[in-house]
């Protein structure tokens, strides 16, 4: 069945062609597709794109042309966003590009921007369920198998798999999300249907145990989707740390548990009414070093948790690629309740003074005591001034080991908020670059320690 036709006013025939993907993140039929189009001159307003299906016969086409590594394996992790658009986007960016534009010097550009964002989420979300997920051991045919629920923000399944099974290659296991489910079993990873919801482990295990060896049977190769590798934009250095085991999360600290509860009572200052709940710091038993932030921000507001929003983001792929894994860290904040003013239907953050971060000190105090951690690590201003007891230029004692008088070490750096609020994008990849040597700073000092 040939593509829909429309005329010009010339009376040139256009072809415009429906693209049906096998998948949400089915790379190489998007890459030979989107090559083919480009060669037979359809440009991105024509055509549409859909997952499922059967795609139209293309118009034929020849030749061959070559994109920057950076835009295919930008294009690679955006693709994995949960975005209805993305695929006319990245298809959109190798059209221009391949017209000789040269789209990522171009930090204003807003398709780009929008790409970047898309791919930044992705990164931040698959080390979020790397981080998070858990495994349950099951039995599978007389072996133990590792079950894993993880409910994903985008498709990342697939990638994060990949990754595991090449770390882990001689563990039987299976993650399943909403979207669907991947399976080591043997030398490869198979992939079929998940499940839509769980309640709890006992519910997981018991789905598992009436439907686990059908479900194995009835799963198929995977191979099309992007290399765990391509989850960063930039290529990545052969002597670049791995992460962490991926397990179960390490245990929180009981007694940190308990004053998270009780804070969630505390009135020492005014910021607890507007506010939706405290935000406690969290981390596991015995972490040895302690990051302090300023305070929670909107979406920490309504999560519960630090750094899950934007900055938790820079953050997250910040500590990736400084080799420092997040659950062996513990993660505060000056401030435990969120300042902000209303903007319309918007809360805007609001710098918190000096009297909310001496109010809300007992708790930084109850976490920094119980922890005695060898390194504290004070994001910005706000948690410097609540460590230190003092006003701190970051600039000045930035990125270097701080002797406190207690005996602790300090490490001054900025807040990863500051990243994104940089407008140049010239800038912003300095300054980003710049937070991640001063992890990497902080990682070996906590390697020597």
């Amino acid at each position: 069945m040939a593509g829909l036709e429309s005329h010009s006013p010339r009376g040139c025939r256009i072809v415009m062609p429906k693209i049906a993907l096998k998948n949400e993140t089915d790379w190489d039929g998007w890459r030979q597709v989107a090559r083919r189009l480009v060669l037979a001159g359809i440009e991105p307003e024509a055509v549409t794109w859909s997952v499922g299906g059967t795609t139209e016969t293309l118009p034929e086409a020849s030749g061959s042309f070559s994109l920057s590594r950076s835009l295919v394996s930008l294009a690679s992790v955006a693709i994995q966003a949960r975005e209805p658009e993305r695929f006319g986007l990245l298809y959109s960016l190798v059209w221009r590009a391949h017209a000789g534009e040269k789209l990522l010097e171009d930090g204003g550009d807003p398709d780009v921007a929008l790409a970047r964002r898309l791919a930044l989420s992705v990164r931040a979300e698959a080390h979020r369920m790397r981080t998070n997920i858990r495994f349950l051991p099951v039995s599978d045919s007389g072996a133990t198998r590792y079950l894993g629920w993880y409910v994903p923000a985008h498709f990342v399944l697939e990638a994060n798999a990949q990754l595991i099974a090449r770390r882990f290659p001689d563990k039987a296991f299976s993650i399943v999300t909403p979207d669907g489910a991947a399976h080591r079993d043997g030398a490869g990873l198979l992939f079929g249907s998940g499940l839509k919801h769980v309640e709890d482990d006992d519910a997981l295990r018991a789905w598992w145990e009436r439907h686990g060896r059908q479900l194995l049977e009835q799963a198929e190769p995977g191979t099309s989707v992007p290399e765990a590798e391509d989850l960063d934009e930039a290529p990545r250095p052969l002597d670049r740390p791995a992460l962490g085991p991926v397990v179960l999360k390490l245990a929180p600290d009981p007694v940190l548990v308990r004053a998270g509860k009780d804070a969630t009572n505390c009135h020492r200052c005014p910021l607890y009414e507007p506010a939706t709940q405290v935000v406690f710091g969290e981390g596991p038993a015995g972490a040895t070093v302690l990051f302090v932030g300023e305070q929670p921000g909107d979406q920490e507001d309504v999560i519960g948790r630090p750094f899950v929003g934007p900055a938790g983001q820079v953050m997250d792929r910040a500590l990736e690629e400084a080799g420092i894994d997040r659950r062996t860290i513990y993660v505060s904040n000056a401030v435990k309740h969120f300042k902000f003013t209303m903007r319309g239907k918007r809360r805007l953050h609001q710098t918190p003074d000096v009297s909310e971060i001496q109010a809300c000190n007992v708790w930084l105090t109850i976490e920094r005591e119980h922890l005695r951690p060898r390194l504290m690590v004070l994001m910005g201003a706000s948690a410097a001034r609540a460590i230190m007891g003092r006003a701190v230029t970051i600039s000045r004692e930035r990125g270097r080991p701080i002797r406190m008088a207690d005996g602790q070490t300090a490490f001054v750096t900025v807040h990863p908020s500051y990243l994104l609020r940089i407008p140049d994008a010239a800038a912003k990849a300095r300054e980003y670059e710049a937070f991640v040597q001063d992890l990497k700073s902080i990682k070996a000092i906590m390697d020597a320690a």
